[in-house]
């Protein structure tokens, strides 16, 4: 079969290769006239024997085996090569010390003559599958970034309209309470979400733009790169080396798609301490109030320091000459004078009130299940460790403390009670004066892990007074 035959059969096969992917006969076998034949069993290219095939995509790219081809099938038709300009012979080899076509006197006693020489059609042979791995390797790309059109970007498309109703849900749930102190804010809000949205959607359409342009320009590569393949003879495959190369070089430096948090709406837009404030105050102060639901100090993580009542609801620190020493438990504190309550809180609204009495110096919040109970360090430590979040009261100081850092609250008069509120669906913890209702301190955060009430005494006594949970979902 002659080498232009080859080469046409070489372009209907890479013209065609989105046909070959959907048409269903490549499920039947390929008949095999010959080994230059071109096989269509997948949707990438390689060269074979001078020829181009179509390799599956999990396949390694089979390489010119020079034994399989006689030397007159090798050389290309006549018309093909250029003559020598010094001795007038075909310009059938190539040096590739110079760089350069040569003839066979250029080699027996030109400026060929001891250099490495091999055959033009070899060399071509090369180029070709060299040229074959780089278009399956833009083919490859090709669908990476078509699957990451197709799929992610539509996903997060979809995602971030479900994300910008909820977060208008939200505030309009929460605004109706307070409708007519709010209304400037709500109007805020909303425009603050309907920025964010368009914020993300612009990244969206900008990543679509950008990478179905880049679609655009790896194909229009490719199908340069396929043309000089397939209508470019051995000579001038050669001689636009360095034109190749460019365009290579140009395609490989697309890169790749990434998916990053650019494209999500940001849910802190919808956020607002005035209404965060006032909503939590039309909670507590609803006419049903929060419905009621058990509490209690779990037995098995109360200090040795602590005693508890036998409704297991009031701790009482004890002085060194009451204190007992209780069964060892992995999950009671050893060192602080800590307890917690069950059950864990993953999800919902919960509400409760401790009782302070007369004691001068106690803890209450939350923490995670997983905090440390063993030791004196910080990290069995209510309020100076990562995982813990509480209100301390000591020697007339309140102040709210996690991971070490302390904030000072300022009351008008000591504390009787101290409420908490923990709304999970918006990551929020508010500590407050059941007696005044007033807010004493806000917490936002994206709690990770199962919370559970947490209390420290070390003066007189501190008992629930009531557990009250609001099970509300998003």
């Amino acid at each position: 079969m002659s080498a232009e035959n080859r080469l046409c059969e070489l372009q209907t096969v890479s013209l065609h290769v989105s046909d070959l992917e959907s048409d269903p006969r490549l499920d039947d076998p390929p008949k095999q006239e010959d080994q230059r034949n071109v096989s269509e069993t997948g949707g990438l290219l390689s060269y074979s024997n001078g020829t181009v095939n179509k390799e599956s995509a999990t396949e390694p790219v089979k390489r010119p085996v020079e034994s399989d081809v006689s030397d007159e099938d090798s050389l290309p038709a006549s018309g093909e090569l250029k003559l020598c300009s010094e001795h007038g012979s075909a310009l059938e080899l190539y040096c590739s010390t110079e760089g350069k076509l040569a003839c066979s006197k250029c080699v027996s006693d030109g400026f060929c003559q001891g250099h490495s020489v091999t055959k033009l059609v070899t060399r071509a042979a090369v180029v070709r599958n060299q040229l074959v791995d780089v278009c399956e390797k833009m083919q490859l790309q090709t669908l990476r970034i078509e699957r990451f059109i197709d799929r992610t970007l539509t996903a997060r498309e979809k995602a971030v309209q479900i994300d910008a109703n909820s977060a208008r849900e939200r505030v309009l749930s929460q605004v109706n309470a307070i409708r007519e102190a709010l209304e400037e804010e709500e109007q805020r809000l909303l425009e603050a979400i309907q920025r964010e949205e368009e914020r993300v959607e612009q990244c969206l359409l900008t990543q679509r733009a950008h990478w179905t342009q880049t679609l655009e320009k790896l194909a229009h590569t490719r199908t340069s790169l396929v043309n000089k393949l397939t209508h470019s003879t051995d000579a001038m495959l050669v001689s636009a080396n360095q034109e190749i190369f460019d365009r290579v070089e140009d395609a490989e430096g697309v890169g790749e798609p990434r998916d990053t948090e650019q494209l999500s709406l940001n849910r802190e837009c919808s956020t607002s301490k005035l209404m965060l404030g006032l909503w939590a105050s039309a909670i507590l102060l609803a006419p049903s109030g929060p419905s009621s639901t058990k509490l209690q100090f779990e037995m098995k993580t109360v200090s040795p320091l602590l005693s508890l009542s036998d409704d297991h609801r009031t701790l009482t620190f004890l002085h060194k000459r009451t204190r007992q020493s209780p069964p060892y438990d992995p999950a009671r504190f050893d060192s602080w004078p800590n307890a917690l309550c069950s059950p864990p809180m993953s999800s919902g609204t919960h509400s409760w009130v401790l009782d302070m009495g007369k004691s001068a110096a106690f803890k209450v919040g939350i923490c995670y299940a997983s905090m440390e109970r063993k030791g004196s360090g910080n990290s069995a430590r209510l309020g100076y460790n990562t995982k813990s979040w509480v209100l301390s009261h000591y020697d007339g100081d309140l102040s709210f403390c996690h991971d070490g850092c302390n904030v000072g609250i300022s009351v008008v008069k000591k504390l009787k009670r101290v409420g908490l509120l923990l709304d999970l669906p918006s990551q929020t913890l508010l500590f407050y004066d059941p007696e005044s209702m007033s807010l004493l301190h806000v917490v936002k955060h994206a709690f990770s892990e199962p919370l559970l009430a947490a209390c420290a005494v070390a003066d007189q006594s501190v008992s629930l007074v009531n557990l009250k949970t609001l099970e509300w979902t998003e």
